[in-house]
């Protein structure tokens, strides 16, 4: 189908800010110093996380469901910062008119695993313990309630391409005719288990991540929020113009080598927008800093792009944010296409630049590079997961 899905201004926290303003300049100045060293998360080890340090609200009392959740104050204050036009489309809809699609991976777990040592240390649950906050659906439910939506709400979890999915399943709605409105986005909060369980499988870096560098040695995993209001009306700045994915289902933890499933994936996107490759004048890459993914994505990149594209990974800004990494990505791509943000350079490559000998050269954004003046603004935001479930979205200025 060829309508137009119209992308309203996000609402964004993570390690750069918790608003776009504060966003958008950090991430020009690429800003890294939301990445900082600490201790407690893994036994005997000082890692390199992303947290957000800014004050965050309060679930409000009416909910005592979604109380205690760090991963719902996440999503409250992206959904804050664009709550004028949330309501303004829930006056102008109808409350069953309006959708919400959210992507997360571990929802509220981290926050009721106290919960479970005193189950197992007392055999009773601690007072105010509400297993519902770790729900898989939490963050979708604790949003529709807060505002009072009853349209479609749920939640994905596709591991790191869950926000992304989230809207690219947002588009379907409007496109269903199931909604005239859609929130779509997701959150993630710092979670024992995750980072852990990373730790465990050698992914994780104690310093600051470096992107496709020789000297890369992990990921760095960061929380975020971001949310959307996508619709139908050309009101906006920016447009989603196709998305594609893919499930190669190479490996339960590693990518496809050749990156033949992130090159599906993207080429499912270009084929969804009606584009050429060479139409794109930004790629977001999902650029991890993890020995398989950048070598994947390299040469997925050099395959679709023989003769180079600006592109960056901005994770050594924002850490990876997991499941809030697709939109949270696909925001900062926002930023780089809405009218604010014509003539500008775009988003620096952050990392140490030093590059594999052993990958494929890619055009690194070093703040020279800018959309071309003549040709409209056009960007592909990457996101790879585990399982080989791959998402590619491309977005495009107004004009």
């Amino acid at each position: 189908m060829n309508e137009t899905h119209w992308l309203d201004a996000p609402g964004i926290v993570c390690a750069l800010g918790a608003d776009t303003a504060t966003v958008r300049a950090r991430l020009l100045a690429a800003d890294c110093r939301g990445l900082r060293q600490e201790e407690g998360w893994v036994k005997n080890r000082s890692i390199t996380l992303a947290a957000v340090d800014a004050a965050l609200p309060e679930i409000p009392p009416h909910l005592p469901a979604h109380l205690h959740s760090r991963n719902n104050r996440l999503l409250l204050a992206a959904a804050q910062q664009i709550e004028p036009q949330l309501r303004a489309a829930l006056d102008r809809y109808g409350a069953a008119r309006v959708g919400i699609v959210l992507g997360t991976s571990t929802s509220g777990i981290n926050d009721n695993a106290p919960a479970f040592t005193t189950l197992a240390t007392t055999g009773s649950w601690p007072a105010g313990h509400d297993y519902r906050r770790q729900a898989l659906n939490a963050p979708a439910e604790f949003l529709a309630e807060w505002l009072g939506t009853a349209g479609p709400a749920y939640t994905l979890s596709t591991a790191c391409t869950s926000s992304a999915r989230a809207l690219l399943s947002a588009r379907r709605l409007l496109q269903l005719n199931a909604c005239d409105a859609v929130i779509c986005g997701g959150a993630d909060s710092l979670c024992r288990l995750t980072i852990n369980g990373f730790a465990a499988l050698e992914a994780i870096s104690d310093t600051r991540c470096l992107p496709f560098s020789a000297n890369r040695a992990g990921i760095n995993i960061g929380e975020a929020a971001a949310l959307f209001l996508m619709h139908r009306e050309p009101t906006g700045d920016v447009a989603l113009l196709g998305g594609g994915g893919s499930s190669d289902a190479w490996h339960m933890s590693a990518p496809e080598p050749t990156g033949a499933g992130a090159r599906q994936a993207m080429q499912a996107a270009l084929a969804d927008a009606n584009l050429e490759a060479n139409e794109i004048g930004w790629v977001n890459l999902h650029g991890t800093g993890t020995a398989l993914n950048d070598a994947m994505e390299s040469h997925a990149m050099q395959s679709l792009f023989p003769s180079g594209v600006p592109c960056a990974s901005t994770k050594g800004m924002t850490g990876h944010t997991l499941g809030a990494a697709g939109v949270l990505e696909a925001a900062i791509t926002w930023l780089t296409l809405d009218r604010a943000s014509r003539g500008q350079p775009l988003p620096l490559h952050a990392w140490d630049g030093v590059p594999d000998p052993q990958l494929p050269t890619l055009d690194f954004c070093n703040g020279t590079q800018r959309y071309g003046e003549r040709q409209r603004r056009i960007a592909m935001s990457n996101s790879f997961a585990f399982g080989g479930n791959n998402t590619s979205l491309i977005l495009a200025a107004a004009s």
